[in-house]
């Protein structure tokens, strides 16, 4: 995946977002987290893995990557909020044998690590189980990276709708 293009789109929607709304000055890092815990609660939803008392199936793939993409946006834009949008490179390997609820609780622990300690090691270990996440969805860095480019252009016209 080509994290630098990525980080480069972000930043510039991060950008127009605040000077659209006056948050220039705002420190947005737990509004941010926030907003990843919740984008991160309705990619599981959608998945429907931890719903053991129902027999409704996921969504389409395409409304989860989706979903999930929204959390690649959050990740991203808190990378920059730290400095840290020159990474390139995460660590993506997967283990078979970790279920999709195992990973889910991961996201959500690094999520909470990443919060308290601001570091890098961190950030990519955050980064890194999210997209073992997407990986275990049946999601690969094409389908991810063109997904966040579309997203990412619907999230520039929603501004302009005032959304």
């Amino acid at each position: 995946m080509n994290y630098q293009q990525l980080f480069q789109m972000q930043k510039g929607l991060d950008s127009h977002i605040e000077s659209n709304h006056g948050l220039e000055e705002e420190d947005l890092f737990d509004r941010k987290i926030l907003a990843l815990l919740v984008e991160l609660g309705e990619l599981a939803n959608e998945t429907r893995c931890f719903k053991f008392w129902s027999l409704k199936p996921s969504s389409p793939q395409e409304t989860v990557l989706e979903e999930f993409v929204d959390g690649i946006h959050f990740i991203l834009s808190l990378g920059i909020e730290c400095g840290f949008y020159g990474e390139k490179d995460f660590d993506v390997s997967v283990k078979k044998t970790v279920s999709v609820n195992d990973q889910f609780l991961s996201v959500y622990e690094a999520i909470g690590k990443f919060r308290t300690s601001r570091s890098l090691t961190d950030y990519k270990e955050l980064m890194e189980v999210y997209l073992q996440l997407g990986e275990i969805l049946g999601f690969n860095s094409s389908h991810i990276e063109k997904a966040y480019v579309d997203k990412n252009e619907v999230n520039f016209k929603r501004q302009a709708e005032g959304y």
